[in-house]
């Protein structure tokens, strides 16, 4: 019969206390059992579902007895010992002090933050830190009946534990693969899985290109406190690579810095040494302000590509101060751009770049509705001091340096109107002084005003069916009023116009400063919305731009061009089985579709697909000689619980070839995880040349990879 919980207070406490001479008010222990006893030695005996609880140990067995002669415990299995939140013991029987911190447990287990286990014929508990353990195997990997080999393991005469530093040292260890022994080590040291961090080797990477040939890459992580640590990669390949990749991250009270960077000796360019270095850091300052830098120099144009550490071919290096709140946005930053694109020079690019911005949006006041205020400096420099010469033909004179100052004034408001319409009246007003420094054409000071108004009306009908569907139809009308004049700045920021449903109701949708939306116009849209209980919903909109008159201002491209613009045309669809559709064009008065993107994505149970098509218009205003035809397809399947098969691939049409293509396979289950990838660059130039790259990456779960456990293998008869 079952008892109820008895605190065996007395027997424990001084059993424990008495030869310490500590007092009985120290922390005491629980004992939960079917029955307690004592006989005629004095001994304490508890059976049947016992329990002690004790200092955050927790023990389970079947019997025990307490000799207090001895101050001893001896505990029948099976034996479930728990120390903390990470460490688990099992065995069939043990003989431990009262305390449970030192003793002997036979045909044991010790499970490692439920991952990694290590079964041994005798584990021995010293001073409630250590374990130590005699002939011992461990894996993280699931041992059937049917098939008690583990895919890997470790062999070892001996094994410590040290609970409180995290460690595991093994004495003459052997590594096995599938029951095969692959290495021997007369000592080996590794974290145990509760680790997060602790110096030593990480898991290696193999990587094969068509220009370094094989090679590999072991990391090795040096914990240099608890706040700062580097990492040291050496990368050798087949091909007379040699490469040194470090890392250096470092934690403060308020904010971190991470630095990468490599040197490099190859066959790529014989004779040099390449390298690249990247540092970022974000700290918080006071009064809300968050300081971000980064920076980054890399010795080559192809470096960063020939060795997988990133494709960007314009390096940036800035330093930036933001506040953000619910009504106010404040920031300012020194921007600094070296460009390695073919045919780019770095002296006609503006290679410094300052902004600081202040926006303020406002509530109520004697108008109603809403207002924003926002006060803009930037400006760029370029090295070069050619001020009459465009070198590249990109409009822009090779010298030309810009400082501008910017405020801008809006204000919107609602009114609510018979049959359910919403009218709207809302307005800019601008100021711009501009001070242009080794340009011939546009040198001097220059200030602009500029300003627009637009009243709106909207005329939403709702209508739900019995189902519970709604539909909701809204057409719209604004009308646009700002003066036409005749804009003499020079445009750099607001080249490319996007003309889509987010600001086909815009006052002015230039997207930067340097170019404003000038003359008379009546803005037309309709959209329309379903939404489902069951989760589908439909979204689409359409519209047109009339102007009074045709000043010129957009190119063919961006759909704005002449007196009507083109159509616009939107859908988004999206359902609870994981189907996605979103799709925008613009199409003129012939059906000439001159700017498209359509993206598609399914989510299934075992798959998933993404696919994203583009297609633009040629148009030598925006720089582009031959139209932008181009495939982006995504997927994965789920070939079985614990293999999953990846791809991407990205194909220019214009160009009929591939831009790029990979395949992976991933293996993972509760031991072991095993990533195969392969990718081809099919692209090329003056610097970068196609390029194949083959990787392969096995991590062991338990070992200190960071790799979570995947799906456990099913036991089958």
């Amino acid at each position: 019969m079952f008892r109820p919980v008895l605190q065996i207070l007395l027997f424990v406490a001084l059993m424990t206390f008495a030869s310490s001479g500590m007092s009985i008010a120290q922390e005491r222990a629980a004992l939960i059992a079917d029955s307690v006893s004592i006989d005629p030695q004095g001994r304490l005996i508890a059976s049947g579902g016992v329990e002690v609880f004790y200092q955050g140990r927790k023990l389970r067995a079947s019997r025990i007895v307490y000799d207090k002669a001895t101050d001893r415990l001896v505990i029948e299995g099976p034996i479930l010992f728990v120390d903390g939140t990470d460490s688990v013991l099992v065995a069939d029987q043990a003989e431990l002090s009262a305390d449970l911190t030192e003793g002997i447990l036979t045909s044991a287990r010790l499970v490692l933050n439920r991952e990694l286990q290590l079964a041994a014929s005798q584990i021995q508990r010293i001073g409630g830190r250590y374990t130590q353990m005699e002939n011992v195997v461990a894996s993280s990997c699931k041992v059937c009946a049917g098939n008690p080999t583990p895919l890997w393991e470790i062999r070892a005469r001996k094994v410590i534990h040290d609970q409180e530093a995290r460690q595991i040292y093994f004495d003459r260890a052997q590594f096995r693969v599938a029951g095969m022994p692959v290495a021997w080590f007369p000592r080996l040291r590794m974290p145990d899985p509760t680790l997060k961090r602790a110096t030593g080797f990480l898991t290696p990477t193999i990587r094969t290109t068509s220009g370094l040939g094989t090679g590999i890459k072991q990391p090795y992580f040096v914990a240099l406190g608890p706040h700062r640590d580097i990492t040291i990669t050496p990368y050798l390949s087949s091909r007379s690579g040699r490469t040194v990749e470090l890392r250096y991250r470092q934690a403060f009270a308020t904010g971190n810095i991470e630095i990468n960077g490599a040197l490099t000796l190859d066959q790529i360019l014989p004779g040099q040494t390449r390298h690249y270095l990247k540092a970022v850091g974000e700290f918080g300052l006071p009064n809300d302000f968050t300081l971000r830098f980064s920076g980054a120099v890399v010795s080559d144009a192809g470096y960063l590509l020939d060795y997988g550490l990133g494709e960007e071919d314009r390096l940036d290096s800035r330093i930036e101060v933001t506040r953000t709140r619910r009504n106010e946005y404040i920031s300012g930053r020194v921007v600094g751009i070296r460009s390695y694109r073919a045919g780019e020079v770095n002296s006609t690019l503006p290679s410094v770049i300052s902004d600081f911005t202040f926006h303020r949006r406002f509530s109520g006041g004697p108008l109603g509705g809403e207002a924003g205020l926002k006060f803009q400096t930037h400006s760029h420099y370029r090295s070069s001091d050619k001020s009459a010469v465009d070198s590249n033909a990109d409009g822009i004179n090779d010298g030309r340096d810009v400082s501008r100052a910017s405020l801008r004034l809006d204000w919107r408001r609602n009114w609510m109107l018979p049959m359910g319409m919403v009218g709207t009246v809302l307005g800019e007003v601008r100021a711009d002084a501009y001070k242009i420094g080794q340009d011939a054409a546009f040198g001097g000071s220059y200030t602009r005003m500029h300003g627009g108004m637009a009243a709106e009306l909207r005329w939403p009908w709702l209508k739900t069916g019995n189902s519970g569907v709604a539909h909701v139809i809204e057409p719209v009308v604004q009308f646009v009023w700002s003066p036409k004049g005749t804009e003499t700045l020079p445009n750099e920021d607001s080249r490319l116009v996007e003309f889509d449903e987010n600001n086909l109701f815009s006052l002015n949708r230039y997207p930067g400063t340097d170019a404003v939306e000038r003359g008379g116009h009546v803005n037309l849209g309709l959209t329309y919305t379903r939404i489902a209980p069951s989760g589908w919903t439909i979204a689409a909109a359409g519209g047109r731009v009339f102007r009074d008159t045709d000043l010129g201002q957009f190119t063919v491209a961006s759909g704005l061009d002449g007196q009507k613009s083109d159509w616009l045309a939107a859908v988004k669809v999206t359902s609870p089985q994981g189907f996605g559709l979103d799709h925008r064009m613009i199409v003129n008065d012939s059906f000439d579709v001159n700017k498209s993107e359509t993206r598609l994505s399914v989510l299934g149970e075992k798959f998933g697909l993404a696919g994203t098509y583009v297609w633009v218009v040629a148009d030598t205003a925006e720089d582009r000689a031959d139209p932008i035809s181009e495939l982006l397809v995504d997927g994965n399947y789920k070939l079985t619980d614990n293999w999953t098969a990846f791809s991407q691939a990205r194909y220019d049409f214009e160009a009929d070839r591939a831009n790029r293509a990979a395949i992976g396979l991933q293996f993972r289950n509760e031991c072991v995880s095993v990533d195969l990838s392969l990718s081809r660059r099919f692209t090329s130039s003056t610097s970068v040349k196609p390029t194949t790259d083959f990787g392969l990456s096995v991590d062991l779960v338990g070992l200190g990879s960071g790799v979570g456990a995947g799906p456990s293998r099913v036991c089958r008869r």
